[in-house]
Protein backbone atom coordinates (compact mmCIF):
# COMPACT_ATOMS: atom_id res chain seq x y z
CA UNK A 1 0.00 0.00 0.00
CA UNK A 2 0.96 3.57 -0.16
CA UNK A 3 3.21 5.31 3.08
CA UNK A 4 0.67 5.57 5.93
CA UNK A 5 2.31 8.66 6.71
CA UNK A 6 1.87 9.80 3.39
CA UNK A 7 -2.00 9.19 2.65
CA UNK A 8 -3.45 10.11 5.94
CA UNK A 9 -5.98 12.40 6.28
CA UNK A 10 -4.35 14.06 9.52
CA UNK A 11 -6.07 17.55 10.08
CA UNK A 12 -6.50 19.39 13.20
CA UNK A 13 -8.61 22.31 11.59
CA UNK A 14 -12.37 23.07 12.59
CA UNK A 15 -13.45 23.63 9.25
CA UNK A 16 -15.13 21.00 7.50
CA UNK A 17 -16.33 20.43 3.30
CA UNK A 18 -19.24 18.28 4.94
CA UNK A 19 -21.16 21.06 7.48
CA UNK A 20 -19.33 23.82 6.27
CA UNK A 21 -19.35 23.42 2.47
CA UNK A 22 -22.87 24.73 1.68
CA UNK A 23 -25.44 23.13 -0.73
CA UNK A 24 -25.19 26.41 -2.44
CA UNK A 25 -21.39 26.57 -2.88
CA UNK A 26 -21.64 22.56 -4.44
CA UNK A 27 -24.37 23.84 -6.99
CA UNK A 28 -22.47 26.44 -8.30
CA UNK A 29 -19.26 24.71 -8.40
CA UNK A 30 -21.38 22.09 -10.37
CA UNK A 31 -22.84 24.94 -12.78
CA UNK A 32 -18.84 25.77 -13.46
CA UNK A 33 -18.09 22.63 -14.03
CA UNK A 34 -20.66 21.99 -16.74
CA UNK A 35 -20.31 25.40 -18.22
CA UNK A 36 -21.52 25.27 -21.74
CA UNK A 37 -19.35 27.93 -23.24
CA UNK A 38 -16.15 26.50 -21.93
CA UNK A 39 -17.56 22.86 -22.80
CA UNK A 40 -17.97 23.95 -26.33
CA UNK A 41 -14.39 25.67 -26.64
CA UNK A 42 -13.01 22.03 -25.04
CA UNK A 43 -14.94 19.98 -27.69
CA UNK A 44 -12.86 19.96 -30.88
CA UNK A 45 -9.89 18.99 -28.28
CA UNK A 46 -11.64 16.28 -26.88
CA UNK A 47 -13.49 14.59 -29.62
CA UNK A 48 -9.59 14.66 -31.55
CA UNK A 49 -8.01 12.92 -28.25
CA UNK A 50 -10.90 10.23 -28.20
CA UNK A 51 -10.39 9.58 -31.96
CA UNK A 52 -6.57 9.28 -30.84
CA UNK A 53 -6.83 6.79 -28.28
CA UNK A 54 -9.19 4.67 -30.48
CA UNK A 55 -7.09 4.19 -33.32
CA UNK A 56 -3.61 3.82 -30.70
CA UNK A 57 -2.14 6.85 -31.87
CA UNK A 58 -2.62 8.85 -28.17
CA UNK A 59 0.33 10.50 -26.53
CA UNK A 60 -1.18 9.52 -23.17
CA UNK A 61 0.38 7.77 -20.76
CA UNK A 62 -0.70 6.43 -17.24
CA UNK A 63 1.36 8.43 -14.78
CA UNK A 64 3.92 6.14 -12.67
CA UNK A 65 3.34 8.22 -9.14
CA UNK A 66 -0.37 6.72 -10.01
CA UNK A 67 -0.84 3.66 -8.24
CA UNK A 68 -4.33 2.62 -9.55
CA UNK A 69 -2.57 2.01 -13.13
CA UNK A 70 0.15 0.07 -12.07
CA UNK A 71 -0.98 -3.35 -13.13
CA UNK A 72 1.30 -4.09 -16.27
CA UNK A 73 -2.51 -5.34 -17.66
CA UNK A 74 -3.20 -1.45 -18.31
CA UNK A 75 -0.11 -1.01 -20.91
CA UNK A 76 -0.44 -4.49 -22.87
CA UNK A 77 -3.66 -5.08 -22.89
CA UNK A 78 -5.82 -3.34 -25.71
CA UNK A 79 -9.00 -2.98 -24.08
CA UNK A 80 -7.65 -2.34 -20.68
CA UNK A 81 -5.60 0.38 -22.25
CA UNK A 82 -8.25 2.36 -24.15
CA UNK A 83 -10.38 2.43 -21.15
CA UNK A 84 -7.71 3.20 -18.44
CA UNK A 85 -6.59 6.26 -21.47
CA UNK A 86 -10.24 7.24 -21.92
CA UNK A 87 -10.30 7.44 -18.10
CA UNK A 88 -7.16 9.72 -18.02
CA UNK A 89 -8.39 11.75 -20.96
CA UNK A 90 -11.61 12.57 -18.55
CA UNK A 91 -9.70 13.76 -15.76
CA UNK A 92 -7.53 16.06 -18.23
CA UNK A 93 -11.11 17.60 -19.08
CA UNK A 94 -11.92 18.38 -15.72
CA UNK A 95 -8.69 19.61 -14.91
CA UNK A 96 -9.58 21.98 -17.90
CA UNK A 97 -12.96 22.94 -17.15
CA UNK A 98 -11.60 23.89 -13.39
CA UNK A 99 -9.26 26.29 -15.46
CA UNK A 100 -11.92 28.04 -17.10
CA UNK A 101 -13.81 28.69 -13.92
CA UNK A 102 -14.04 32.70 -13.52
CA UNK A 103 -13.30 34.28 -10.01
CA UNK A 104 -11.37 34.04 -6.85
CA UNK A 105 -9.36 31.09 -6.37
CA UNK A 106 -11.92 29.87 -3.27
CA UNK A 107 -14.71 29.53 -6.48
CA UNK A 108 -12.00 27.19 -8.43
CA UNK A 109 -11.20 25.69 -5.51
CA UNK A 110 -14.61 24.06 -5.04
CA UNK A 111 -15.21 23.46 -8.46
CA UNK A 112 -11.45 21.29 -8.23
CA UNK A 113 -12.89 19.18 -5.28
CA UNK A 114 -16.19 18.53 -6.40
CA UNK A 115 -14.14 17.30 -9.63
CA UNK A 116 -12.06 15.41 -7.96
CA UNK A 117 -14.98 13.85 -6.21
CA UNK A 118 -16.39 12.74 -9.44
CA UNK A 119 -13.51 11.96 -11.47
CA UNK A 120 -12.51 9.94 -8.43
CA UNK A 121 -15.05 8.07 -8.56
CA UNK A 122 -15.42 6.69 -12.20
CA UNK A 123 -12.19 5.55 -12.49
CA UNK A 124 -12.27 1.74 -13.84
CA UNK A 125 -10.40 0.65 -10.89
CA UNK A 126 -12.92 1.00 -8.69
CA UNK A 127 -15.30 -1.57 -10.12
CA UNK A 128 -14.73 -5.58 -10.05
CA UNK A 129 -15.04 -5.97 -13.78
CA UNK A 130 -13.24 -3.34 -14.77
CA UNK A 131 -9.88 -4.11 -12.27
CA UNK A 132 -7.19 -6.06 -13.68
CA UNK A 133 -5.60 -6.40 -10.29
CA UNK A 134 -8.68 -7.28 -8.28
CA UNK A 135 -9.86 -9.98 -11.74
CA UNK A 136 -6.01 -11.57 -10.95
CA UNK A 137 -6.46 -11.73 -7.25
CA UNK A 138 -10.10 -13.52 -7.71
CA UNK A 139 -8.62 -15.85 -9.99
CA UNK A 140 -5.92 -16.62 -7.94
CA UNK A 141 -7.59 -17.03 -5.04
CA UNK A 142 -10.59 -19.32 -6.75
CA UNK A 143 -12.97 -16.45 -5.87
CA UNK A 144 -12.13 -16.36 -1.72
CA UNK A 145 -10.60 -12.38 -2.29
CA UNK A 146 -14.18 -11.61 -3.97
CA UNK A 147 -15.94 -13.39 -0.43
CA UNK A 148 -13.48 -11.35 1.78
CA UNK A 149 -14.15 -8.20 -0.10
CA UNK A 150 -18.12 -8.51 -0.15
CA UNK A 151 -18.10 -9.19 4.05
CA UNK A 152 -15.56 -6.30 4.40
CA UNK A 153 -18.07 -3.92 2.30
CA UNK A 154 -21.26 -5.01 4.28
CA UNK A 155 -18.85 -4.59 7.33
CA UNK A 156 -18.36 -1.19 6.22
CA UNK A 157 -21.65 -0.30 5.57
CA UNK A 158 -22.66 -1.60 8.99
CA UNK A 159 -20.50 1.34 10.16
CA UNK A 160 -21.48 4.26 8.36
CA UNK A 161 -20.33 3.23 4.78
CA UNK A 162 -16.75 4.77 4.63
CA UNK A 163 -14.21 1.82 3.47
CA UNK A 164 -12.12 1.27 6.52
CA UNK A 165 -8.47 2.60 6.75
CA UNK A 166 -6.83 0.78 9.50
CA UNK A 167 -7.04 -2.04 12.12
CA UNK A 168 -6.39 0.07 15.18
CA UNK A 169 -6.53 -3.13 17.50
CA UNK A 170 -2.48 -3.41 17.34
CA UNK A 171 -2.57 0.31 18.93
CA UNK A 172 -4.20 0.69 22.17
CA UNK A 173 -4.24 3.84 23.16
CA UNK A 174 -2.08 3.77 26.61
CA UNK A 175 0.40 1.00 25.95
CA UNK A 176 1.38 1.33 22.40
CA UNK A 177 -0.05 4.78 21.14
CA UNK A 178 -0.05 7.64 23.88
CA UNK A 179 2.29 6.25 26.40
CA UNK A 180 4.88 8.18 27.91
CA UNK A 181 4.83 8.23 31.52
CA UNK A 182 3.21 11.15 32.80
CA UNK A 183 0.04 11.84 35.17
CA UNK A 184 -3.35 13.87 35.34
CA UNK A 185 -2.62 17.40 37.68
CA UNK A 186 -5.52 19.04 36.97
CA UNK A 187 -8.90 18.47 35.59
CA UNK A 188 -11.89 20.65 34.43
CA UNK A 189 -14.86 19.79 32.51
CA UNK A 190 -12.99 20.89 29.02
CA UNK A 191 -9.84 19.91 29.50
CA UNK A 192 -7.38 17.43 31.44
CA UNK A 193 -3.71 18.61 31.97
CA UNK A 194 -1.02 16.20 31.96
CA UNK A 195 3.08 16.27 33.52
CA UNK A 196 5.15 13.94 32.09
CA UNK A 197 7.56 12.22 34.09
CA UNK A 198 11.37 13.72 33.50
CA UNK A 199 14.08 11.11 31.98
CA UNK A 200 16.91 13.11 32.39
CA UNK A 201 18.61 14.01 35.65
CA UNK A 202 18.21 17.18 35.58
CA UNK A 203 15.46 19.82 33.50
CA UNK A 204 15.28 22.83 32.40
CA UNK A 205 13.75 25.39 34.71
CA UNK A 206 11.08 27.09 32.11
CA UNK A 207 8.72 24.41 31.17
CA UNK A 208 6.80 23.61 28.05
CA UNK A 209 2.63 23.55 27.68
CA UNK A 210 1.39 21.55 24.46
CA UNK A 211 -1.70 22.70 23.08
CA UNK A 212 -2.82 20.11 20.73
CA UNK A 213 -5.72 20.95 18.16
CA UNK A 214 -9.28 20.77 19.73
CA UNK A 215 -10.25 18.66 16.99
CA UNK A 216 -8.34 15.46 16.71
CA UNK A 217 -6.73 13.62 19.42
CA UNK A 218 -3.81 15.02 21.30
CA UNK A 219 -1.24 11.93 21.10
CA UNK A 220 -0.23 12.70 17.45
CA UNK A 221 1.92 14.67 19.53
CA UNK A 222 2.43 11.45 21.69
CA UNK A 223 2.63 8.57 19.00
CA UNK A 224 4.76 5.66 19.29
CA UNK A 225 7.53 5.34 21.10
CA UNK A 226 10.72 6.74 18.57
CA UNK A 227 8.03 8.73 16.92
CA UNK A 228 6.83 10.37 20.26
CA UNK A 229 7.27 14.42 19.97
CA UNK A 230 6.63 14.27 23.98
CA UNK A 231 9.02 11.45 24.07
CA UNK A 232 11.68 13.82 22.54
CA UNK A 233 11.24 16.93 24.13
CA UNK A 234 11.71 14.94 27.98
CA UNK A 235 14.89 13.27 26.71
CA UNK A 236 16.14 16.86 26.40
CA UNK A 237 15.52 17.90 29.34
CA UNK A 238 12.28 20.13 29.13
CA UNK A 239 9.33 19.59 31.54
CA UNK A 240 6.67 19.17 29.06
CA UNK A 241 2.86 19.55 30.23
CA UNK A 242 0.15 18.21 27.76
CA UNK A 243 -3.51 20.03 27.67
CA UNK A 244 -5.86 16.86 26.57
CA UNK A 245 -8.93 18.45 25.38
CA UNK A 246 -12.02 16.54 26.06
CA UNK A 247 -14.64 15.25 23.58
CA UNK A 248 -17.24 17.20 23.02
CA UNK A 249 -20.92 15.59 23.50
CA UNK A 250 -24.30 16.80 22.68
CA UNK A 251 -26.81 17.02 25.37
CA UNK A 252 -23.94 18.56 28.00
CA UNK A 253 -23.58 21.93 26.96
CA UNK A 254 -20.48 21.29 25.42
CA UNK A 255 -22.36 22.80 21.92
CA UNK A 256 -21.45 26.30 23.40
CA UNK A 257 -17.69 25.81 23.78
CA UNK A 258 -15.89 28.47 21.38
CA UNK A 259 -12.67 30.35 21.14
CA UNK A 260 -13.19 32.24 24.25
CA UNK A 261 -13.45 29.31 26.43
CA UNK A 262 -10.26 27.40 24.28
CA UNK A 263 -8.43 30.28 25.06
CA UNK A 264 -9.59 30.67 28.86
CA UNK A 265 -8.85 27.01 29.67
CA UNK A 266 -5.26 27.53 27.97
CA UNK A 267 -4.78 30.62 30.04
CA UNK A 268 -5.72 28.51 33.34
CA UNK A 269 -3.72 25.64 32.17
CA UNK A 270 -0.81 28.02 32.03
CA UNK A 271 -1.65 29.08 35.47
CA UNK A 272 -1.30 25.59 37.21
CA UNK A 273 2.31 24.36 35.33
CA UNK A 274 3.88 27.55 36.73
CA UNK A 275 2.35 26.98 40.10
CA UNK A 276 3.70 23.11 39.95
CA UNK A 277 6.94 24.41 37.89
CA UNK A 278 7.56 27.02 40.36
CA UNK A 279 8.45 28.97 36.55
CA UNK A 280 7.37 32.66 36.42
CA UNK A 281 7.33 31.72 32.89
CA UNK A 282 5.85 28.98 30.29
CA UNK A 283 7.12 28.08 26.76
CA UNK A 284 3.95 27.43 24.51
CA UNK A 285 3.66 24.78 21.45
CA UNK A 286 0.53 24.94 19.63
CA UNK A 287 -0.24 22.47 16.53
CA UNK A 288 -2.40 23.24 13.89
CA UNK A 289 -5.58 25.23 15.23
CA UNK A 290 -4.35 24.50 18.92
CA UNK A 291 -1.89 27.18 17.24
CA UNK A 292 -4.47 29.46 16.91
CA UNK A 293 -6.10 29.60 19.68
CA UNK A 294 -2.30 29.71 21.33
CA UNK A 295 -1.92 32.75 19.49
CA UNK A 296 -4.85 34.60 20.60
CA UNK A 297 -4.07 33.12 24.13
CA UNK A 298 -0.93 35.27 23.92
CA UNK A 299 -2.63 38.33 22.42
CA UNK A 300 -4.98 38.16 25.19
CA UNK A 301 -1.95 37.78 27.90
CA UNK A 302 0.26 40.93 26.18
CA UNK A 303 -3.09 43.02 26.15
CA UNK A 304 -3.24 42.46 29.99
CA UNK A 305 0.55 43.28 30.83
CA UNK A 306 1.01 39.48 31.05
CA UNK A 307 4.50 38.71 30.60
CA UNK A 308 4.48 35.14 31.70
CA UNK A 309 5.04 33.78 28.01
CA UNK A 310 8.52 32.67 27.69
CA UNK A 311 9.19 31.43 23.88
CA UNK A 312 6.20 30.07 21.22
CA UNK A 313 6.15 27.23 19.06
CA UNK A 314 3.51 26.79 15.75
CA UNK A 315 3.44 23.85 13.78
CA UNK A 316 1.43 24.27 10.48
CA UNK A 317 -0.75 26.71 12.04
CA UNK A 318 -2.31 29.65 9.84
CA UNK A 319 -3.78 32.69 11.17
CA UNK A 320 -4.96 34.32 7.61
CA UNK A 321 -6.11 33.19 4.69
CA UNK A 322 -4.15 35.43 2.36
CA UNK A 323 -2.90 32.43 0.91
CA UNK A 324 -4.79 29.54 -1.24
CA UNK A 325 -6.45 27.07 1.64
CA UNK A 326 -9.30 24.68 2.80
CA UNK A 327 -10.70 26.69 5.13
CA UNK A 328 -10.61 29.44 2.64
CA UNK A 329 -12.84 28.07 0.24
CA UNK A 330 -15.23 26.25 2.69
CA UNK A 331 -15.92 29.09 4.37
CA UNK A 332 -17.04 31.05 1.46
CA UNK A 333 -20.27 31.93 0.05
CA UNK A 334 -23.19 30.61 2.04
CA UNK A 335 -21.20 28.14 4.18
CA UNK A 336 -19.91 30.54 6.74
CA UNK A 337 -23.72 31.59 7.69
CA UNK A 338 -24.95 28.22 7.54
CA UNK A 339 -21.87 27.07 10.35
CA UNK A 340 -23.55 30.21 12.51
CA UNK A 341 -27.13 28.65 12.56
CA UNK A 342 -25.82 25.49 13.83
CA UNK A 343 -23.27 27.47 16.57
CA UNK A 344 -26.66 29.20 17.16
CA UNK A 345 -28.38 25.73 17.45
CA UNK A 346 -25.63 24.29 20.09
CA UNK A 347 -24.87 21.37 17.25
CA UNK A 348 -22.19 19.09 17.74
CA UNK A 349 -20.40 17.95 14.87
CA UNK A 350 -20.02 14.22 15.68
CA UNK A 351 -16.28 13.20 14.85
CA UNK A 352 -17.44 10.09 11.85
CA UNK A 353 -18.55 12.89 10.06
CA UNK A 354 -15.60 15.27 10.30
CA UNK A 355 -13.01 12.86 9.49
CA UNK A 356 -15.27 11.03 6.05
CA UNK A 357 -15.36 15.32 5.08
CA UNK A 358 -11.83 15.38 5.00
CA UNK A 359 -11.55 12.64 3.10
CA UNK A 360 -13.40 13.60 0.92
CA UNK A 361 -10.54 16.36 0.00
CA UNK A 362 -8.83 13.48 -1.38
CA UNK A 363 -10.66 11.04 -2.44
CA UNK A 364 -8.52 8.92 -4.33
CA UNK A 365 -6.08 8.59 -1.73
CA UNK A 366 -7.95 8.47 1.41
CA UNK A 367 -11.55 6.43 -0.23
CA UNK A 368 -11.03 5.06 -2.93
CA UNK A 369 -7.98 3.85 -2.12
CA UNK A 370 -9.09 1.84 0.50
CA UNK A 371 -11.91 0.71 -1.18
CA UNK A 372 -10.27 -1.09 -4.00
CA UNK A 373 -7.74 -2.79 -1.18
CA UNK A 374 -10.92 -3.58 1.33
CA UNK A 375 -13.82 -4.37 -0.93
CA UNK A 376 -12.13 -5.59 -4.22
CA UNK A 377 -8.75 -7.47 -3.12
CA UNK A 378 -10.23 -8.69 -0.01
CA UNK A 379 -7.43 -7.44 1.93
CA UNK A 380 -7.82 -6.52 5.67
CA UNK A 381 -7.01 -3.01 6.34
CA UNK A 382 -3.33 -2.23 7.49
CA UNK A 383 -1.84 -1.77 11.11
CA UNK A 384 0.26 1.65 11.08
CA UNK A 385 0.46 3.92 14.20
CA UNK A 386 -0.53 7.27 12.33
CA UNK A 387 -3.23 5.44 10.66
CA UNK A 388 -5.25 4.41 14.16
CA UNK A 389 -4.43 7.92 15.41
CA UNK A 390 -6.08 9.44 12.34
CA UNK A 391 -9.43 6.83 13.06
CA UNK A 392 -9.99 7.88 16.32
CA UNK A 393 -12.03 11.04 15.82
CA UNK A 394 -13.39 13.06 18.03
CA UNK A 395 -16.47 15.85 17.91
CA UNK A 396 -15.99 19.31 17.03
CA UNK A 397 -18.52 21.95 18.01
CA UNK A 398 -19.94 24.54 15.57
CA UNK A 399 -19.00 27.21 17.51
CA UNK A 400 -15.39 27.21 17.21
CA UNK A 401 -15.41 26.07 13.88
CA UNK A 402 -17.29 28.97 12.52
CA UNK A 403 -16.03 31.41 14.98
CA UNK A 404 -12.37 30.11 14.10
CA UNK A 405 -13.51 30.35 10.07
CA UNK A 406 -14.51 33.78 10.00
CA UNK A 407 -11.44 34.62 11.97
CA UNK A 408 -9.41 32.99 8.96
CA UNK A 409 -11.34 34.44 6.43
CA UNK A 410 -11.90 37.26 7.27
CA UNK A 411 -8.17 38.31 8.29
CA UNK A 412 -9.20 39.48 11.92
CA UNK A 413 -6.06 38.02 13.21
CA UNK A 414 -3.67 40.83 11.37
CA UNK A 415 -6.01 43.83 12.22
CA UNK A 416 -5.37 45.41 15.57
CA UNK A 417 -8.74 45.61 18.11
CA UNK A 418 -10.67 43.54 14.88
CA UNK A 419 -10.61 40.47 17.76
CA UNK A 420 -11.82 39.99 20.88
CA UNK A 421 -10.74 38.01 23.36
CA UNK A 422 -12.43 37.11 27.08
CA UNK A 423 -13.50 40.54 26.42
CA UNK A 424 -10.62 42.08 25.89
CA UNK A 425 -9.34 43.48 22.62
CA UNK A 426 -6.17 42.09 21.15
CA UNK A 427 -3.47 42.98 18.74
CA UNK A 428 -1.32 40.17 17.76
CA UNK A 429 1.47 42.18 16.69
CA UNK A 430 2.20 42.82 20.47
CA UNK A 431 3.22 39.51 21.16
CA UNK A 432 6.81 39.83 21.36
CA UNK A 433 8.07 36.35 22.86
CA UNK A 434 10.29 34.64 20.72
CA UNK A 435 8.58 32.21 17.81
CA UNK A 436 9.51 29.05 16.23
CA UNK A 437 7.02 28.80 12.99
CA UNK A 438 6.66 24.87 11.23
CA UNK A 439 5.06 24.64 8.15
CA UNK A 440 4.97 21.37 5.69
CA UNK A 441 5.81 21.92 1.62
CA UNK A 442 3.12 19.93 0.56
CA UNK A 443 1.10 20.25 3.26
CA UNK A 444 -2.57 20.07 1.24
CA UNK A 445 -4.33 21.01 4.81
CA UNK A 446 -2.27 23.95 6.37
CA UNK A 447 -0.23 24.71 2.97
CA UNK A 448 3.49 26.55 3.66
CA UNK A 449 2.73 29.70 2.33
CA UNK A 450 -0.18 30.44 4.73
CA UNK A 451 1.24 29.15 7.29
CA UNK A 452 4.24 31.71 6.22
CA UNK A 453 1.65 34.26 7.04
CA UNK A 454 1.39 33.60 10.53
CA UNK A 455 4.50 34.81 11.33
CA UNK A 456 3.89 38.19 9.57
CA UNK A 457 0.98 38.63 11.88
CA UNK A 458 2.85 38.01 15.20
CA UNK A 459 5.78 40.12 16.62
CA UNK A 460 8.69 39.13 18.42
CA UNK A 461 12.41 37.59 17.02
CA UNK A 462 11.26 34.56 15.21
CA UNK A 463 12.60 31.06 13.10
CA UNK A 464 10.99 29.04 10.10
CA UNK A 465 11.18 25.60 9.26
CA UNK A 466 9.25 24.27 5.92
CA UNK A 467 9.57 20.73 6.18
CA UNK A 468 9.95 18.74 2.99
CA UNK A 469 6.85 16.57 3.84
CA UNK A 470 3.13 16.90 4.00
CA UNK A 471 0.97 17.68 6.99
CA UNK A 472 1.36 15.10 9.86
CA UNK A 473 4.84 13.82 8.39
CA UNK A 474 6.25 17.90 9.31
CA UNK A 475 5.53 17.07 12.95
CA UNK A 476 6.03 13.68 12.57
CA UNK A 477 9.62 13.66 12.13
CA UNK A 478 11.64 11.52 13.93
CA UNK A 479 15.21 12.67 15.11
CA UNK A 480 16.69 8.83 14.45
CA UNK A 481 14.27 8.19 11.54
CA UNK A 482 13.42 11.05 9.72
CA UNK A 483 12.15 10.48 5.96
CA UNK A 484 12.18 14.24 5.21
CA UNK A 485 14.60 17.27 5.38
CA UNK A 486 13.90 20.76 5.62
CA UNK A 487 14.42 24.59 4.65
CA UNK A 488 14.87 27.39 7.48
CA UNK A 489 15.38 30.78 7.53
CA UNK A 490 14.31 33.94 9.62
CA UNK A 491 10.85 34.59 8.22
CA UNK A 492 12.00 38.20 7.27
CA UNK A 493 10.84 38.83 3.50
CA UNK A 494 7.32 39.40 3.26
CA UNK A 495 7.31 37.22 0.57
CA UNK A 496 7.22 33.78 1.38
CA UNK A 497 8.59 32.26 -2.50
CA UNK A 498 11.40 35.20 -2.01
CA UNK A 499 12.05 33.35 1.83
CA UNK A 500 12.47 29.89 0.19
CA UNK A 501 14.44 31.11 -2.43
CA UNK A 502 17.17 32.08 0.15
CA UNK A 503 16.73 29.49 2.90
CA UNK A 504 19.15 26.74 3.96
CA UNK A 505 18.54 23.39 2.93
CA UNK A 506 18.79 20.32 5.35
CA UNK A 507 18.81 17.21 5.43
CA UNK A 508 17.04 14.75 8.61
CA UNK A 509 14.92 16.10 11.40
CA UNK A 510 14.00 19.96 12.30
CA UNK A 511 13.63 18.34 15.79
CA UNK A 512 16.90 18.78 17.15
CA UNK A 513 17.17 22.64 15.50
CA UNK A 514 14.42 22.93 17.50
CA UNK A 515 15.37 21.43 20.41
CA UNK A 516 18.26 23.80 20.98
CA UNK A 517 16.38 26.45 20.11
CA UNK A 518 13.57 25.74 22.77
CA UNK A 519 16.71 24.72 25.45
CA UNK A 520 18.10 28.15 25.02
CA UNK A 521 14.95 29.56 25.89
CA UNK A 522 14.56 27.07 28.80
CA UNK A 523 16.38 28.87 32.04
CA UNK A 524 19.05 26.98 33.77
CA UNK A 525 19.18 23.51 34.67
CA UNK A 526 17.88 22.13 37.93
CA UNK A 527 17.54 18.64 39.47
CA UNK A 528 13.81 17.14 38.05
CA UNK A 529 11.27 16.07 41.16
CA UNK A 530 10.99 12.92 42.04
CA UNK A 531 7.19 13.46 42.09
CA UNK A 532 4.74 15.07 39.60
CA UNK A 533 2.59 17.30 40.48
CA UNK A 534 2.82 19.25 43.87
CA UNK A 535 0.87 19.09 47.16
CA UNK A 536 -1.47 21.76 45.93
CA UNK A 537 -1.95 19.65 42.67
CA UNK A 538 -1.48 15.89 43.00
CA UNK A 539 -1.53 13.44 40.76
CA UNK A 540 -5.05 12.44 39.61
CA UNK A 541 -4.51 9.05 37.84
CA UNK A 542 -1.33 7.95 35.25
CA UNK A 543 -1.30 9.61 31.61
CA UNK A 544 -2.94 9.54 29.58
CA UNK A 545 -5.74 10.02 31.59
CA UNK A 546 -9.33 9.53 31.11
CA UNK A 547 -10.89 12.41 28.34
CA UNK A 548 -8.74 10.47 25.60
CA UNK A 549 -10.85 7.50 26.29
CA UNK A 550 -14.02 9.16 26.00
Amino acid sequence: MEDPDEVVLGSGYPATPGPAAGARDMLQAAADLVNPLAAARELPWLAGELLKIAIGRSDLAFEESDPRFRDATWRDNPAFRGLGLSYRLSEQWADRMVGAVDGPWERQARARYLASIVTGALSPTNYLITNPLALKRAFETGGQSVLRGGRNMLRDLARGGMPSMVNRKPFPVGEKLACTPGAVVYREDIFELLQYTPTTPAVRCTPLLMVPPELNRYYVLDLAPGRSMVEYATAQGIQVFMIVWRNPRPGLGHGRWGIDDYVGAQTRAAKVVRKISGSETVNWLGLCAGGITTALALGYLAARGDTSAGAATFIVTMLTSDYPNIVGWMAGGGSLAALKQAAAAGRVFPGRMLRTSFAWLRPNDLVFNYLVSGWLLGEDPPAFDVLAWNDDATAMTARLSAEVSELLVGRKAARPGAVTVLGTPIDLAEVDCDGFYVAGYTDHITPWRACYGAAQVLGGRKDMVVVKSGHIQSFVNPAKTAKYGYWDAPPAPDDPDRWLATAAGHEGSWWPRWAGWLISRSGAEKPAHAELGSRRYPPLGPAPGTYVHQ
